[in-house]
This record gives C-alpha cells, structure tokens and sequence, in this order.
C-alpha cells in the first residue's frame, strides 16, 4: 500500500522567514479546562479532532528489534506484567495506516533519534535505508537528536536534503537517494559563525483550514554525549527559552496551535508502557528533565512529544499558567506509537486543552501479530539483499541469550564480554598495553539473542548481529590514568551530570568494586572497594586503560577522562569483540553468559 500520496498533496511546510502570514482579528476564547464534559464545550460546533500519531528514538530498526529490546511490558489488569513481542518497521507502518483510518486530521511526528545506533541493515548504509522507509510510512516532521549527529552536521543535511553519500557513492546503480521528505527541525542548533539554526526551527502542518506549528529541539547537553567532530562548529541552547523564542514567532503568524518536538525526556515511576504516570495526581509518576522543561514552557505550546530516555509515558504536566498539557513518549525501536487528539478551534485557531484520558494521549503497541505493510517488506528485503555477504558471516557462537541492553543490574554479561573483548584487543605491549578497560553503558545497543530471526541457525553470533550490539565502530584507545583519576571516573557515574541517572561502566575482569545505592552522589562508590585482579587501586600510580575515542574524550559525563595522557589507538571496538566472539566460541563449544558479578550493589 502506497503511502498516502493525495494526503501528502494537502500538506504544505511554512517557509522560513520573516513575512508575517496576514490573518483576520478573531474573538480570543478561553481553553476548556481538563476534565470538562466535551459535550459542553463552549463553540463546540466550530472544532475539529486533529489526530496527532507520533514515535520517537527509532535508531534505524527497520526489522524486529533482537532480543528483549524487541520486547515491551505490559501492565495487566490484575497488576502482573506481560512482555509484548512488538516493533519493525514494517509493522509501525501497518500501524500507524490502520490508526489513520476515520481520521481526515492527521499528522505524524517524531522527537528525534530517527537515526544513528543503527542496525547493520540501516548503518551500513548511513541510514539511507531508515529515511526511505520513513518517507513511505508517512512521517510529516521530525526534530533531530543527538544521534542525528553521529556522522557529523553535512551527513545530516545530506539525509536531509538527498544526494549520494561523498565517500562511498550510490549504493544502488541509477538511484540517487533523495532526502527526506519531511523536514528536520533544529530550533535549537546553530552555527557558532553565523548564529544561524542548522535547518528549519519549526514548520506547519496544514489541512482544509486547520494549521499547527512544529519546533524542534534536540537536548541542551548533545556535545556531552556525541562525539567532538559530530557537533564541531555547533552551538546548542536552552530548549525551554528556544521553544518559546518560536512559539511567539508562530503565535504572530497566526499559528496558535504548537507542539514542541523534544529530544529529552523522562523516568516515569513503572517501566510497563501502560502505566497511568498521572496518579495518584497530574504527572506525579514521571521525573527527570522533561518534567522542569514542561513545567516552564510557554503555555502557547499545546503538547510535548518526546524521547531520549526511551521510555513510555502519556502524562499530564501543568504549564506554567497551571493548565494540563499532555506529555508523551513512544518508548523506542518502534515498538510503540502515541495517539493523541487535539481538538482544534476553528475560530481561535487553537487547541481546546484535554487530559490525556480519551480522548487525550495513549501509547499504543506495535504488534507483530498484524500483517506487514508490503512495500516496507520490499525496501527491506532490497536493502538487505545488498547487506547480505557482509551481515551474514558468523562470527562466533553462544549457549544462551547475553543481556546487554536489556539487563537490570548495572553490570550487564555483555557488558562483561565487550569489556573483556577490549581488554584482550589492547593488552599486548605493542597493541597499548592495557591494565584493563571500561565501556560506556549506552554504547551496548541491544542484547546477544541466541535465537536468531535469520537463516544461520539459533546460538550464531553473525556480523550483522555483533553490529547491532556495537553500531558506532569507535576506535579504541590505550591511556594513562592515575589510580586517582580511575577512582574520580567511577564517581562520576553517580554525581554530576550522572547523578539522577547514573551511567555505571561495564568494566573488565580483575576490576571490582562495591556501589552502595544507599548513599547519595560520589559517596556511593567504596572507595576501599576498588581492587585491580585483588590488590586495592593506588591513588599514586600509573595505569593503561582501554577504553572507546568516546569516553576518551570525556563523553556521557566523565569529564576527567579527558585528562589521560599517553594516547595509544588501535583497532575499533567492534573488531575487537568480533575477534574475541571468534577466539573464544565455537559451534562445539559456545560461549556461555558471565555471571556478572564485578561490581557488587548494596541497596
């Protein structure tokens, strides 16, 4: 089924610039306050339901998400919890078309992180593949993320705006990719000569009449946890003040009714995906930064999507004048997508405020027991039919599921054997001569599933599937760090940047430590704990640590490692846990899950 081509003739984007859109003066009318009878609403006959469908944090998962990051729990009546099978693109679509049906008003949204962190399927080919297949489902506006800036601002505007990849051409011969067709908005990204945004800060949806306004923000905090080069010439702002800076640029074109796309997100208090974040009382089962951000946005902004944390949540948090106004997540992979209705007013030209009740806000599950949207499963079936000679050689085996995106604890079995992989990569004095390595949580994408969605058999380990685990084929670095140094970096994951949502290391064998959660900040580290291969850490010497060009430069709050000294690079990280997948498995004997047990929690 093709995707909604008269639709898409009923759209037009708003131009950038400073003319102001000539509007008749209207009767300003009051919001109806959350919780009326709709039935009673004042001019009840001069509004529309503009069905708003949106998702966030896509990551190039174009199949079914591996593993439990293909999973999502749901709450059940009776309070147990029941793990979903959802997600894959070609589901989100059927998804997202059925949801459509009925609704003349619909537009679809996203809040960043479409990109980046892909899958093989989707990385290998700088994410053409993810933007086509947006393209197909219907997608109207999105913001960008961080991710968005993995590969750097031209990569960015090159998806944005079409054309062949620089280095690596056309990838498929007499097709030039063509962009997107949505656009990108980056309200709060400029240029550090220039002052100018990146691409568009905001755009307009309009149909018959009706018009709403997009700003898009990505994180303040983006060059904390992208690399130098992917953000270099950039300048990042506050997204609260950049939101309402186009909000009253709107408001004087005659665009009443927003919705601020936002890159930044939640914790709410449950992880099922239909969990009422709103009891006992408005949004008092969320926290985390979106929480202040929707506290102190203009009230002119009617809904708040969002993502980043990959989380699921449909809250209401009130405005700064004390009205609710739905804050929504889609969790991410595309295993969920948000409906919400905003009754527009013909007249005012803007939303008629409601809870998140119905109509309101609701996540809705991308199920895989609906059929597939056909030309979804042809563009992946063509995309993959390229991938192939490089996604399916194996490269090891294992005996059970290793959870690493997917695992509770702090400490992850992958995370020990990606560790322990760069441990053995860097060790030899002539490859750095690594002490011992530490990896960064976010950078484990998924789990190891030993039971495959391809052809090559359950317990395999494919390239494709170690891709999926790694995606960012950082270069690995060797450095020297004092003992004081080493025990300042593992402070840092539980205070500072990290001290609401601590980033704790995945760390190699031989270093162990105990993190008491009943402390607060930098004291939950034990100081006396941390041991190398049994002997306590000397504040005093010298150690060479392996750890990812990420972290090495100070990425996801460990601002100390930025200090090292004596930088050795070698292989990428990703090479490095395929050759110790390989060194360390066989079909006979299959790498069995570790037990996880370096680093001892007290609660």
């Amino acid at each position: 089924m093709p995707a909604r081509p008269q639709r898409r003739r009923t759209i037009s984007r708003l131009t950038i610039g400073a003319a102001v859109l000539a509007t008749a003066a209207t009767v300003t009318a009051a919001a109806q306050p959350a919780g009326a009878d709709p039935g009673h609403r004042a001019h009840a006959g001069r509004t529309v339901d503009v069905q708003l469908l949106s998702f966030n944090d896509f990551h190039g998962n174009l199949e079914p998400p591996q593993g439990s990051s293909g999973n999502v729990e749901e709450l059940q009546p009776d309070g147990s919890k029941k793990s979903v099978a959802a997600g894959g693109v070609e589901y989100l679509a059927q998804s997202l078309r059925t949801a459509r049906k009925g609704h003349p008003y619909s537009v679809t949204a996203a809040a960043g992180d479409l990109v980046g962190a892909s899958p093989l399927l989707s990385g290998l080919f700088h994410d053409e593949p993810t933007i086509e297949a947006m393209n197909k489902l219907g997608l109207d506006v999105t913001s960008v993320g961080n991710h968005e800036f993995d590969e750097g601002r031209a990569e960015l505007t090159r998806l944005q705006n079409g054309g062949c990849h620089p280095k690596d051409g056309c990838y498929m011969k007499g097709r030039k990719f063509r962009g997107a067709d949505f656009p990108y908005l980056t309200a709060n990204v400029t240029d550090e000569k220039s002052g100018k945004t990146l691409l568009k800060p905001y755009s307009v949806w309009q149909h018959k009449g009706v018009k709403i306004g997009f700003i898009g923000v990505t994180l303040e905090g983006t060059p904390n946890v992208v690399s130098a080069n992917g953000v270099k010439g950039l300048k990042f702002h506050d997204e609260v003040e950049t939101i309402d800076k186009y909000a009253k640029v709107l408001d004087r074109q005659g665009v009443k009714a927003i919705v601020a796309l936002i890159h930044e997100g939640g914790l709410p208090a449950s992880s099922s995906y239909n969990y009422n974040c709103d009891s006992p009382g408005p949004g008092d089962g969320i926290s985390g930064p979106i929480t202040d951000i929707a506290k102190h946005v203009t009230p002119k902004v009617d809904a708040l999507v969002t993502g980043h944390t990959h989380q699921a949540y449909a809250c209401t948090i009130p405005d700064p004048s004390g009205r609710p106004r739905t804050v929504t997540s889609a969790a991410s992979y595309g295993k969920l997508y948000t409906d919400t209705t905003l009754t527009y007013d013909r007249r005012t030209r803007d939303i008629v405020r409601t809870t998140v009740k119905a109509p309101g806000a609701v996540n809705h599950v991308v199920n895989r027991t609906q059929p597939k949207a056909a030309d979804l499963t042809s563009l992946i079936a063509r995309w993959n039919k390229l991938a192939a000679p490089v996604a399916n050689r194996p490269v090891g085996h294992i005996s059970a599921d290793i959870a690493g995106r997917g695992a509770e604890a702090p400490e992850s079995p992958l995370g020990d054997v990606i560790s322990d992989a760069q441990l053995e990569a860097t060790k030899a004095a002539d490859k750095g001569g690594a002490q011992l390595a530490l990896m960064n949580p976010g950078g484990i994408r998924s789990d190891l599933a030993f039971k495959s969605s391809g052809s090559e058999g359950d317990g395999v380990v494919t390239y494709g599937e170690a891709f999926t685990v790694q995606p960012f084929t950082n270069m690995m670095n060797v450095v020297d760090l004092t003992g004081a140094q080493l025990l300042t970096a593992l402070q840092q994951q539980v205070s500072g940047p990290n001290a609401a949502s601590p980033k704790i290391l995945q760390v190699s064998k031989g270093l162990t430590y105990t993190l008491d959660m009943k402390q607060s900040g930098a004291d939950r580290i034990v100081k006396d704990s941390v041991k190398l291969n049994g002997t306590a850490l000397d504040p005093a010497k010298t150690y060479r640590v392996a750890l990812n060009e990420f972290l090495a430069g100070g990425g996801d709050g460990f601002p100390v490692l930025k200090d090292a000294k004596n930088k050795y690079v070698g292989q990428s990280d990703l090479d490095a846990l395929t050759a110790y997948l390989t060194a360390h498995s066989s079909a006979s004997d299959p790498l069995t899950p570790p037990k996880a047990d370096r680093i001892t929690v007290e609660k």
